[in-house]
C-alpha cells in the first residue's frame, strides 16, 4: 500500500509537468485484463526529484511516490536510455530561446569540483591539490551557467583529461556551434594544447585561459559563471557528497538538478 499523498516544495506544478511530460518515454499501455495498473510517471519523477533535493536514501523515498524500487528502476532505465540528458538539453534550448539566444551556445566555461564519496563501492581516487578522496565533477556550461555536458570521474583524474572526456562526449553526435571555452590554469599544458589544436581543425574550438591575476579573492571574468553553477547544484543535498555506485548515475543526478532548475524558470 502507498502512503497518503502529500505535497512537497520539490513536486512539479501542473505547468512544469506539461513541459517535461512530452520529453519522457511514453507510458506503458493499460492492460486489457486484470493486472497491475501502469505507474504514475509524474509521481515517479516527483520521487526522484525529492530524493535529489533532500539527499535521502532510495529506500527512504516516501511510499506515495511509489515503491522505492520502482522509482529507482525508472531513474536507472531512463539514465541508460539517455533520457535525462535529452530532457536537460531540450529544456536548456527552450530557456536559451526564451532569452533571445540561439539554441546552441558559441561560448562556454569549463571547471571541475572534487567531492568526497560515501561508503558505497565504485570508482574513486585522491585529488592531491584539493586533498579530497572521492570523485571529480567536470562540467561545461554556457554563458548563462546552464550545463551543456557533465562527466564524473575518480578525483585523481586531472582537469586536462576531464576536459577531453567532456568535449569528446559533447561532440560525439556531430558538429556544434561551440567555438570558445574559458578555463583556468589547470587546463594549460603542452599535452592538452596539442589535443585541442587537433580538435580546432575539426570543430574550430579555441581554449582561453582566464585566471585571477590579483592577490586575494576576486570575481574572475567569464569563469564566475561556472562557479555559480556549482553553487546551484549544492542546493540539492544529493550533491553534498557522491552517493552513487556508478559515475553515470552521478552524472544523471546532476542532469536532474539542472532539469528541475530549468523547469522552475520556464514554468
Amino acid at each position: 500500500m502507498t502512503g497518503t499523498p502529500r505535497h512537497h516544495d520539490s513536486d512539479l506544478s501542473d505547468a512544469q509537468w506539461q513541459l517535461i511530460e512530452p520529453l519522457l518515454p511514453p507510458p506503458k499501455k493499460q492492460p486489457s485484463g486484470p493486472g497491475r495498473p501502469p505507474v504514475d510517471r509524474r509521481q515517479v519523477v516527483n520521487g526522484i526529484i525529492y530524493l535529489n533535493r533532500t539527499g535521502c536514501q532510495w529506500r527512504m523515498v516516501p511510499t506515495y511516490y511509489g515503491h522505492w524500487n520502482t522509482v529507482y528502476d525508472y531513474f536507472n532505465r531512463w539514465r541508460q536510455q539517455g533520457v535525462w540528458e535529452q530532457v536537460m538539453t531540450s529544456l536548456r534550448q527552450q530557456e536559451r530561446r526564451h532569452q533571445g539566444r540561439a539554441e546552441e551556445p558559441s561560448a562556454g566555461s569549463v571547471d571541475s569540483q572534487s567531492v568526497k564519496v560515501a561508503s558505497q563501492p565504485g570508482p574513486k581516487g585522491f585529488d592531491g591539490g584539493k586533498k579530497v578522496n572521492g570523485r571529480k565533477r567536470h562540467i561545461l556550461v554556457d554563458t548563462l551557467g546552464l550545463i551543456i555536458a557533465v562527466v564524473v570521474t575518480a578525483a585523481d583524474v586531472n582537469d586536462r583529461m576531464g576536459l577531453r572526456h567532456l568535449l569528446t562526449h559533447y561532440f560525439s553526435d556531430g558538429v556544434k556551434r561551440l567555438r570558445r571555452l574559458w578555463v583556468d590554469g589547470g587546463y594549460s599544458g603542452e599535452g592538452i594544447r596539442t589535443w585541442v589544436t587537433g580538435l580546432k581543425r575539426t570543430y574550430k574550438v579555441v581554449l582561453e585561459v582566464v585566471e585571477n591575476q590579483q592577490p586575494g579573492f576576486h570575481v574572475v571574468k567569464r569563469r564566475w559563471v561556472v562557479e555559480r553553477t556549482f553553487s546551484w547544484l549544492f542546493n540539492y543535498r544529493r550533491h553534498s557528497k557522491d552517493y552513487e555506485v556508478r559515475t553515470q548515475n552521478s552524472e544523471a543526478m546532476i542532469q536532474i538538478s539542472m532539469i528541475h532548475l530549468l523547469l522552475k524558470r520556464l514554468a
